[in-house]
């Protein structure tokens, strides 16, 4: 079929349509944004910063990857390229991701009652893997922060009753409702999590899983994941990464868990990551819960909770300000890290104006 035709023809029928780009040990950079948009971009995530009232929105980082190329990047505060900042509740999509890998390895299935994995959860039988990764665990939960700490499970467990042992405290709690059947968003579900992995891929391995599972082979270096008295990992809230790192996670899951040749976590689970729980009421201009990530999916005829940006966007999100969105469809990964505490950062405006800055047809 191919007879006489030119060599060099048949040398280009033979490469990809579109060569990938993958970071090294560095990103590589792509074309930097300037004009208008960029600036209106900076007004808004880097306004002046005030560090005796810690008003306003106070981004520490900001860096967008554009096909797989470091296309921006800018610091503030403390923090530098080189900073692991503490991830706060990005640490539970980071916690899913890690336990992408074992189910990739056929370790466990998302039916799965977790009690199998996690013997003192025996009051709760019928919660499954699923359940929780969909924050629908049943228990009694209140995830309540510095506004209500008296109240708060979530500060009891990270701070005072529960700190030594947060699985324990978690899986002590009473039901409110038959789990799977409604969300209610609870570190302590996540927690239970990181407890049933000890047990799904050995407490030998366990220590090290994370690193050799994700961060190593997406060639992340500067990763720290505390863990509680019980050696279990706070999954929930205490990983830091560099911007860098963290974006080397967000790159992977835009092209469906693979990284490079190589599948780290099957496209499937990223399917699961990415669809909206089905029990899920929506509550306007909130995020949608995926499996441990977050979704900008309309739900029932509902508005997406992210108007300006994609449908397909996703996010692992955190107290603070924390984000990373990934946008599939434009190729686009952003980083954000802040350290805002008055709750004026808006999540739609800021995917607003880096879309106007960074992809031309959204341009005005």
């Amino acid at each position: 079929m191919f007879k006489g035709l030119p060599l060099l023809f048949l040398l280009l029928l033979s490469l990809p349509a579109h060569a990938e780009n993958w970071p090294g040990a560095q990103w590589s950079t792509g074309p930097a944004a300037t004009g208008p948009a960029l600036q209106a971009l900076e007004a808004y995530a880097f306004p002046p910063r005030d560090d005796t009232t810690r008003q306003g929105i106070r981004t520490d980082a900001l860096l967008v990857i554009r096909d797989g190329q470091l296309i921006y990047e800018r610091y503030a505060g403390p923090t530098t390229a080189d900073t692991p900042h503490l991830t706060w509740s990005i640490s539970k999509s980071l916690m899913a991701t890690v336990l992408g890998v074992a189910y990739g390895e056929g370790r466990f299935n998302l039916q799965d009652p977790v009690v199998k994995f996690y013997p003192p959860l025996h009051r709760h039988p019928t919660l499954t893997m699923a359940d929780l990764l969909h924050w629908a665990s049943g228990l009694d939960w209140q995830e309540d922060y510095e506004y209500a700490p008296l109240k708060s499970s979530v500060v009891a467990m990270l701070y005072t009753r529960g700190h030594r042992d947060t699985a324990a405290f978690t899986a002590d709690h009473d039901d409110y409702a038959q789990s799977g059947q409604a969300f209610r968003y609870s570190s302590g579900d996540t927690n239970l999590l990181s407890a049933a992995l000890k047990t799904i891929v050995g407490p030998t391995r366990y220590p090290d899983y994370p690193w050799v599972a994700l961060f190593e082979p997406l060639g992340i270096g500067h990763a720290v994941w505390e863990t509680d008295a019980s050696g279990t990992f706070v999954a929930s809230s205490y990983a830091y990464l560099t911007a860098r790192d963290l974006a080397r996670v967000g790159l992977m899951m835009a092209r469906d868990g693979r990284w490079g040749d190589r599948q780290v976590v099957p496209k499937d689970w990223v399917a699961f990551n990415r669809e909206p729980f089905a029990r899920y009421q929506a509550s306007q201009d909130e995020a949608v819960p995926g499996g441990h990530w977050w979704l900008n999916r309309s739900i029932a005829g509902s508005a997406t909770p992210w108007p300006d940006a994609p449908a397909d966007t996703f996010a692992a999100l955190g107290h603070w300000g924390q984000a990373m969105y990934v946008i599939p469809g434009e190729n686009l990964v952003i980083v954000r890290y802040g350290d805002d505490r008055d709750g004026s950062y808006r999540h739609n405006e800021l995917l607003k104006l880096a879309l106007k800055a960074f992809v031309a047809k959204v341009q005005p």
